[in-house]
């Protein structure tokens, strides 16, 4: 028997090299919402408290460079996943194309079980064509159909259900786990059908979005309803902000997430904790090193969280980062060493401009003419 790797974890890694550390068929239900092949770059500005968090979704090779760096990815996924386990792709137009035949070599032909398209309303700006609102779910499962996990689920349907289907398919009521069970007479029936591969869910209004692109809890739950059971082990190696993570936790199914970026899992932490659920972070960012190999917005997001601030919400405006909580002075950060005297006298300017007496500059360390500028700035008042 497979031993059960430990869940409740959050990994802070490259999901290829945390995969491949992984036993194989040790997960029952895998949901991947990679970075889609659509060449932005997002750096948004939301939340109650204006915070700035980016990410970053290029490909400059080309969908061949994307594919390639998808491939080993789900190679991996397709080797972890027990063998009645299911695995949901999330992707867009960009790329659902490439990403198909890839699925099919992976995981074979026989074992795709539905293209789901997600339907939502959005603004769209396409103009000569139609809008473009909806997203696409690759579903594929490990092992033929007769074997892997699955529980019907339904949807309300016209009262002609009875006369069109029979009363096989009348169902009324609740199970524990949420499916919709038969009822003995078409009188106590709420008249409904299995589900279809078209699902109408609401996108997180973006006033309310904890991170980029964030997907809706209404979601993942239908889909961990459907292909799981209590007690499960849900793998999301793309977890952002953590949906998937919540919805698995409330369900009563165990969890692992992997993500890169610390700011996504800073925002998974305080997600999960809000609903009681303790995440435990493995290789989070412990030293000075770990702090030199992040993005520059990352670096960024890290310091100005741990010293309790706020981000600059009129970014960019020049050396003005963000905010300190108390006294609400300019902080500027710099991932460097050596940081000069010339900082030091831009950002003084800066936080004059600002209409500030005094700020913050944090960087790695600073020249001996770095400090003596600050007290001759501190000295003239």
């Amino acid at each position: 028997m497979t031993p059960q790797p430990k869940t409740g974890v959050i990994y802070r890694d490259d999901n290829l090299d945390r995969l491949r550390k992984l036993d194989a068929e040790c997960v029952d239900l895998i949901y991947l919402d990679p970075p889609f092949f659509s060449n932005r770059h997002y750096e948004i500005i939301w939340g109650d408290e204006s915070e700035i968090r980016s990410f970053k979704d290029r490909w400059k090779g080309g969908i061949d460079h994307y594919i390639g760096w998808m491939k080993p990815r789900l190679e991996e996924l397709h080797r972890v996943l027990k063998p009645e386990g299911s695995i949901y792709l999330h992707c867009d137009y960009h790329a659902s194309h490439r990403l198909r035949v890839l699925m099919d070599e992976i995981f074979g032909p026989r074992n795709f079980c539905n293209e789901i398209i997600w339907h939502y309303r959005k603004w769209s700006t396409g103009r000569r064509q139609f809008q473009r609102n909806h997203d696409v779910l690759l579903f594929y499962s490990r092992s033929p159909s007769k074997d892997r996990t699955f529980n019907d689920l339904y949807m309300e349907r016209a009262a002609s259900t009875v006369k069109r289907f029979g009363k096989s398919k009348i169902i009324s009521g609740h199970d524990q786990e949420g499916r919709r069970v038969p009822s003995q007479t078409a009188d106590e029936a709420s008249v409904g059908v299995r589900m279809d591969d078209v699902w109408d869910i609401g996108r997180v209004p973006p006033i309310k979005q904890l991170f980029p692109t964030q997907k809706p809890e209404p979601l993942l739950e239908r889909i961990m309803r459907a292909s799981t059971n209590k007690g499960d082990l849900v793998l999301d190696p793309f977890c952002g902000c953590g949906t998937t993570l919540v919805v698995a936790h409330r369900l009563q199914r165990d969890w692992i997430g992997i993500d890169i970026s610390p700011t996504a899992i800073d925002v998974m932490q305080e997600r999960l904790s809000k609903i009681g659920a303790a995440a435990e972070i493995v290789n989070g960012i412990s030293t000075v090193d770990d702090l030199r190999t992040l993005e520059p917005f990352e670096f960024q997001n890290f310091i100005i969280k741990r010293v309790y601030g706020t981000h600059n919400p009129k970014r960019p405006e020049l050396g003005i980062d963000g905010f300190s909580f108390m006294e609400k002075l300019p902080i500027e950060v710099k991932q460097q060493d050596h940081v000069g005297r010339p900082v030091v006298d831009r950002f003084e300017t800066a936080i004059r401009r600002y209409g500030s007496h005094k700020g913050y500059i944090i960087a790695f360390n600073f020249t001996s003419g770095a400090y003596a500028e600050a007290a001759r700035i501190r000295a003239e008042g």
